[in-house]
């Protein structure tokens, strides 16, 4: 959502070292080493899985709390963590079933038990916080969990192969059920959680402070390094504190202007750079009570969108412009975008306006949360839609991203920037939760025949056989337009020269590594 927020696994990674000499964890004197400070724009809209999907939160979940299953770097296949093993029970892809680590526990010292996994399950699917909000739509699938022993059973609706994928995500956080309420979200800045880390002090908005957690069992073999995570509305302000050694690290998002002049020759700083997924689109409101709720509004607005532009002019070339819901690496992607509307062109828009009857300038809010270069996109964006008085353009700007969430789940704004920071490494996960029944966009979009299809893919083991499903997906959502796809990009990360791992604090599948840094 994670909106940030499928990542696809990192395929080029240039670190600019001229060697990395010896490291160790203490220091000679014995006294335990400074916490690397790692800043970021990312908000943290809650501390509690089940009531928060965006890049922010499930970056710090993948942290602190534990599941069944998880990534390990350079690799796409899940592998177990608070699980000992996994697997699919028949061919039909219809039960699932882990077995839990023995002596496994909470940071309150209480046993994390396999009626913890369902618990968790469960509640994670009740608990009413909003679609924007909550992680559910992940498991459309699920209809049960068991739990006996140290067995988990998940008995799903239909076949769905990406299951394991969804378990290994910040949905499928494991917590402790006498802390967490069945009934509504935990509250306050403190969490109980089985991860590499715990939380030793929260600021919401400014501050989290982690240290490695002693009791920890998992696929985390290594003892990491106390993190201090500072938090920046601006990338201004993040770069400001880069450019005076108040942070040791940078992950999302530098200003793209700092980004795009880096190179080689930079000194005293590791550039780790990688191909990646997120994306960012253009969403609109199909509510009956917003113009966008006419399919040629929004054609009209399709045709009007200058991608080229957006990328060279406000990001400096550090993102590529995007035509499909599904971005280039993943599987199943395609340009239906740029083959239905492959230029700006303002006459073919009047024309769709004209011919259904639309009075203009149509009149619209276009809502965007502080954050990165999002003010200067939205405000490219609206004269962009402007152009030849079609449409009048609103902006609204949100500081506060649970501000902004809020605003597009009830209908605030008749369009949207949102970015997709995807949650695991498969093209179902930029379908399901971006236009499947129940999306976590809020934008009222729903197809039967889009439903079909994402049922139709979910049903092979074997995602090479999905493509033409994906393919039609694609080309169903570019007629409808629901959203426009604006732009995919890469994935920097900024680390002092003195601090190692850089290169592994995020590979595209949706974990945060904050354990792989350390110092030289």
């Amino acid at each position: 959502m994670r909106s940030i927020r499928v990542r696809i696994l990192a395929t080029c990674v240039i670190v600019l070292a001229a060697g990395v000499g010896g490291w160790q964890l203490l220091p000679t004197s014995g006294d335990t080493p400074g916490a690397i400070t790692v800043g970021t724009t990312d908000d943290v809209s809650g501390l509690d899985p089940a009531g928060s999907y965006d890049a922010g939160s499930w970056s710090l979940y993948s942290n602190l709390y534990q599941s069944l299953l998880t990534f390990e770097p350079g690799s796409a296949v899940p592998v177990p963590d608070a699980a000992s093993n996994c697997r699919f029970l028949g061919e039909k892809l219809r039960t699932y079933q882990c077995e839990l680590r023995e002596g496994l526990t909470f940071s309150n010292g209480d046993a994390l038990t396999a009626q913890d996994v369902k618990y968790s399950f469960d509640r994670m699917r009740t608990v009413d916080v909003g679609d924007a909000f909550s992680p559910k739509s992940l498991f459309e699938s699920l209809a049960s969990v068991k739990a006996g022993g140290n067995r988990i059973t998940f008995t799903l609706r239909t076949g769905d192969a990406t299951f394991p994928f969804k378990v290994a995500t910040g949905a499928g956080a494991i917590v402790d059920r006498t802390e967490y309420s069945a009934k509504q979200l935990r509250t306050g800045d403190t969490v109980v959680a089985s991860g590499p880390y715990v939380l030793k002090q929260y600021k919401a908005g400014v501050s989290a402070r982690l240290e490695p957690n002693p009791k920890y069992q998992g696929a985390v073999k290594k003892a990491g390094t106390p993190i201090e995570i500072r938090y920046y509305k601006e990338a201004e302000q993040l770069n400001a504190a880069w450019k005076a050694k108040k942070i040791d690290v940078t992950h999302r998002q530098m200003p793209p202007e700092v980004l795009a002049e880096l190179g080689p020759g930079d000194r005293d700083v590791r550039i780790s750079e990688s191909e990646g997924s997120e994306i960012r689109n253009l969403v609109f409101n199909m509510r009956e009570s917003s113009p966008m709720s006419s399919r040629s509004v929004r054609q009209a607005a399709a045709w009007l969108i200058d991608r080229n532009k957006i990328a060279s002019e406000v990001y400096h070339g550090t993102v590529e412009p995007l035509y499909s819901l599904i971005p280039q690496g993943v599987t199943g992607h395609s340009t239906p975008y740029f083959d239905a509307y492959p230029n700006p062109d303002r006459t073919r828009a009047a024309r769709l306006l004209q011919n259904a009857g639309v009075q203009t300038p149509v009149r619209i809010t276009l809502g965007y949360s502080l954050g990165g270069a999002t003010r200067p996109e939205a405000a490219e964006l609206r004269k962009q839609l402007q152009v030849g008085g079609l449409f009048e353009v609103e902006l609204e700007e949100k500081a506060d991203w649970q501000d902004f969430q809020e605003g597009y789940a009830t209908g605030a704004f008749d369009a949207y920037a949102v970015g997709w920071l995807p949650d695991f490494p498969d093209p179902d996960n930029f379908s399901q939760p971006l236009v499947g029944r129940g999306s976590s966009l809020s934008n009222g979009y729903e197809s039967e025949r889009i439903e079909e299809l994402i049922l139709a893919t979910q049903e092979f083991s074997d995602r090479g056989r999905t493509a033409r499903d994906f393919k039609e997906l694609q080309e169903t959502v570019a007629q409808d337009v629901p959203l426009v796809p604006l732009w995919q990009t890469k994935d920097f990360v900024l680390t002092d020269d003195d601090v190692r791992g850089g290169q592994s604090l995020s590979d595209g599948t949706g974990v945060w590594r904050l354990w792989e840094l350390g110092w030289l």
